[in-house]
């Protein structure tokens, strides 16, 4: 994707510690807002994770310092003290810091504490939503809420801070709602069993892996085979699981 460049340099004007969290979208760099691109021309620093766009790099001048400071599922990972002293660190030394999130930063993003963490320190902060990776189902012919199907959404992480899945599923599965599963590939058989106890195995349920990118992966199935979905279409998160009749809606 080629980039145009805006410079605003002026090195006579006064520095102005400054974060804005941007959301970078599910996956196709040309899915971020104006508004994100607009910032993105102007930053001093980028401190990018690793499910944002590399190509979203591009915009930012050549003079931008651009820092990894991704968490990989399970594995690798930058503390998040560290972004917090990185962020503090670079608002103070140049100015307009862009923390770019995959996703929305404020749907299991964490970008909320990194707000309130700069704003603890006088840093002025902005935020500028981005396209959560759930929106992007609808590449698939899977929309969120269908007329006399889903009633509505219940948005769950399947795996919460003391690493238990979330209670609300439970809660969830009683409504006409479709249910969508953000983190949830390693519970994926604990999902399962939780359909299956409640007599709701046979609801359809999809998963789908890298939306919005040429080399997605999509699964769909039944919501007791989901462990089977991910191991015959070779999925690893991250990755989104949906469950609701809205997934057999255009098929």
């Amino acid at each position: 994707m080629r980039m145009t460049h805006s410079s605003t340099d002026n090195a006579n004007e006064p520095l102005h510690p400054e974060l804005y969290v941007i959301g970078a979208g599910p996956g196709d760099p040309e899915l971020i807002t104006v508004k994100a691109y607009k910032v993105l021309q102007q930053a001093k620093v980028v401190l990018y994770d690793n499910l944002a766009n590399r190509e979203l790099l591009d915009i930012t001048q050549p003079e931008c310092e651009k820092i990894y400071v991704g968490k990989r599922p399970y594995g690798d990972y930058t503390p998040q003290e560290n972004i917090h002293e990185l962020i503090r660190e670079k608002a103070f030394s140049k100015g307009k810091v862009v923390r770019l999130k995959g996703g929305d930063p404020y749907i299991f993003g964490r970008g909320f504490e990194e707000v309130l963490y700069a704003r603890q320190h006088g840093i002025s902060t902005y935020y500028i939503p981005g396209i959560t990776s759930m929106q992007a189902s609808g590449f698939e012919d899977i929309p969120l809420t269908h007329r006399a199907i889903s009633e509505g959404i219940w948005v769950l992480t399947g795996t919460k801070k003391d690493g238990r899945l979330s209670d609300d599923l439970k809660l969830a599965m009683q409504s006409n709602a479709t249910v969508v599963i953000y983190m949830g590939m390693k519970k994926a058989a604990e999902i399962a069993d939780t359909y299956i106890q409640a007599g709701n195995g046979n609801i359809p349920a999809a998963i789908v892996q890298h939306a919005s990118l040429p080399h997605k992966k999509v699964a769909v199935g039944k919501a007791k085979d989901l462990p089977e979905m991910i191991s015959s279409h070779q999925l690893t998160h991250p990755a989104l699981i949906i469950i609701g009749w809205v997934v057999e809606v255009g098929r």
